[in-house]
């Protein structure tokens, strides 16, 4: 048998392709064409079959074919074929093979990935699905509100979650990421088995994202990781003694710190997608500010999904493999990134030698139960809500206690009521009462002096005291100040973008609250009529008409006394002419109590009608939409509660 090269791969495919150049007889091109395909095909460029010996007796080291399935699986067809490289492969024999794809340096394609992907993922469950939604309902209640940029990381959380539920819950996708030199293509090819990524002196190495999936229904993964075809791979016998790693999709990513921009970009896209990362450092570059300040510190919150892993451990003498990994450990906690150490949850901290082997094996059975778990997309989901969170805090988080209190309101409507004239209002309304008891209660000769004094008076008419009237531009400022003052204190400790849209409601509520006010006051303020007698009235004026009666009596009494047609006697005229007179003062001074009480209960409920008109104005313009931010306010902060779990 013709000797193999040195590190071509031995698979069991070899015994497929002895069955295919038995079913075709001699090898090479007569094999091709017994199998269907005519000499053409296989011309100039034409890839001979794995398994064939050329020439010059050594093996060809291009395409292998692989059977995907076994024979019982096998559909009788001849399709799904595909070739990578100068010519194209077709295998056929008794045994019909179908899904074969080509790879190269004896590396198999996955099969089946050019096919329609059909979404095998399901939905989320427990407290991820909770704090799922409630981020839907936080990001719908606060469109309005709160700008778009804010919101655009809950929004892309919300995206991606979507995104992944509708894939594959079965594969767990790890990306291997590193600087320049640290060795994470030789760490992606030793856990596949095979030479898949490039590795070399040149730099960089790896220029594109390079797939390797364990098990098929992978193709809508590596679809979103935008990975083509060209660059999938499956890892030695297509993984099949590998069980552990069934569902696993390893990606190795270009360098970090490439000197190329689109690499960088790459790193940063690829990142952003897959479920958990293994960060490969060296000993010479693992404290590298670069890896530290623009990765592994903002992805503390990704500790659980995160594997740091020291390679080139055998190029360190001695003991220093335990102190770099000390440093190593040092740094992270620095980076605020937790340590899974003594079964708590964290990063995975491992030395290996990915040249040398040693570690990788630790490595692969922490990969397996990684995989096994299936639960690193939802934990890098769940990481993913933690960060949208942390940069909507300050959005969301109030710094006092928020809202508009009974003190706020009161001093609102005090500030309205005396706006409006309320209180002048209600002392107008006092000291008409008053007049109208006067000239219902005084004396017929007061009664005839102020006639007198009208008439006098050029007018023709008593004038009346003048009624306190605010200038119209200084019951505006009143109430602009009034309205400027409650959206304060409403807003007074709200994150900005609440804050905001209270003092705009109130804002917008205060236009035309002015006129409204004025045309309340014409309304409400204004007295209908005489104000309404009390009982007691109609017994005040015949007690007054009595004391003039008597005045009018005793001087009558008296008059007929100096003409004779009485008896003389003069006291008894005079006292009762005095009581008259007397009396008729003390009625109207008793009468002007007793309406003190009453006069000053009408003026207050004068006053009362136009405050509460007052505030009934400013309440349904002012005060209620914003108890209607606030309470959608105190909504999003519970949602908020929720997605974040922060303390109310």
């Amino acid at each position: 048998m013709p000797k193999m090269p040195e590190g071509a791969p031995v698979t069991d495919e070899i015994s497929v392709m002895n069955k295919v150049k038995g079913a075709g007889g001699a090898g090479g091109a007569g094999g091709v064409a017994e199998a269907g395909m005519t000499e053409e095909a296989v011309g100039a460029g034409a890839v001979p079959v794995a398994g064939d010996a050329d020439s010059t007796g050594n093996w060809d080291d291009g395409l292998i074919a692989r059977r995907v399935g076994e024979k019982d699986d096998l559909d009788g067809g001849t399709d799904g074929f595909d070739g990578l490289g100068g010519g194209l492969v077709a295998l056929a024999g008794p045994e019909s093979l179908s899904g074969l794809t080509g790879a190269r340096d004896g590396v198999v394609a996955a099969p089946g990935e050019r096919g329609a992907h059909t979404p095998i993922g399901g939905p989320y469950r427990g407290p991820l699905r909770v704090r799922l939604d409630a981020l839907g309902e936080l990001v719908g209640l606060s469109r309005t509100r709160v700008e778009g940029s804010v919101l655009a990381e809950a929004g892309r959380v919300l995206d991606e979650a979507s995104a992944r539920q509708r894939l594959s819950s079965r594969h767990t996708v790890v990306a291997i990421a590193g600087a320049t030199g640290s060795g994470k293509s030789t760490l992606f090819n030793a856990l596949a088995g095979v030479p898949i990524s490039e590795t070399g002196l040149r730099r960089p190495t790896t220029s594109a994202p390079i797939a390797c999936t364990w098990t098929d229904g992978a193709a809508g993964l590596l679809d979103r990781l935008a990975i083509p075809g060209r660059l999938r791979r499956r890892p030695l016998a297509g993984g099949d003694g590998d069980e552990e790693l069934h569902g696993l999709v390893l990606v190795d990513l270009p360098d970090h710190d490439s000197a190329l921009v689109v690499h960088r970009e790459q790193v940063d896209r690829v990142l952003g997608l897959v479920d958990a990362v293994i960060w490969v450092v060296d000993p010479e570059k693992y404290a590298d500010a670069a890896l530290h300040e623009r990765y592994l510190r903002p992805l503390a919150g990704y500790a659980e999904i995160t594997f740091v892993v020291l390679n080139q451990i055998d190029r360190l003498p001695g003991d220093a493999t335990d102190q770099v990994l000390d440093d190593l450990r040092r740094l992270l906690d620095e980076d605020g990134m937790a340590l899974g150490e003594h079964g708590e949850p964290g990063a995975t901290v491992l030395a290996l030698s990915a040249l040398s082997g040693q570690g990788v094996g630790e490595l692969r059975e922490l990969l397996g139960l990684l995989v096994q778990d299936r639960n690193a997309a939802a934990r890098r989901l769940s990481a993913d809500v933690d960060a949208a969170a942390g940069r909507l805090r300050s959005a969301y988080v109030a710094e006092g206690r928020a809202g508009l209190g009974e003190r706020s309101r009161e001093q609102f409507v005090d500030r309205l009521a005396w706006a409006v004239g309320a209180v002048a209002a209600g002392e107008a309304a006092e000291r008409e009462w008053s007049r109208n008891a006067g000239r219902a209660c005084g004396t017929p000769w007061l009664r005839l002096w102020r006639w007198y004094e009208s008439k006098r008076t050029p007018g023709g008419e008593l004038p009346q005291a003048p009624e306190i009237v605010e200038e119209e531009l200084t019951a505006r400022q009143r109430v602009e100040q009034a309205v400027r003052t409650v959206a304060e204190d409403a807003s007074a400790g709200l994150p900005a973008p609440w804050a905001h849209s209270v003092r705009e409601a109130a804002l917008r509520g205060a236009e035309g609250l002015p006129e409204a006010l004025d045309a309340l006051a014409v309304t409400v303020g204004a007295p209908s009529g005489r104000p309404p007698r009390p009982a007691w009235w109609p017994a005040a004026v015949l007690a007054q008409a009595s004391m003039t009666l008597l005045q009018f009596y005793g001087a009558l009494w008296l008059v007929g006394q100096i003409l004779g047609v009485l008896d003389p006697g003069l006291l008894p005229p005079v006292l009762v002419m005095l009581a008259g007179i007397i009396g008729g003062p003390f009625v109207e001074w008793a009468c002007g109590a007793a309406a003190r009480g009453p006069a000053r209960r009408y003026g207050q409920d004068a006053e009362r009608r136009l405050r509460e008109a007052a505030a009934g104005c400013g309440r349904a313009r002012v005060l209620d939409p914003i108890s209607a931010e606030l309470m959608r306010y105190r909504e999003v902060r519970e949602q908020y509660v929720t997605v974040s779990g922060v303390t109310a």
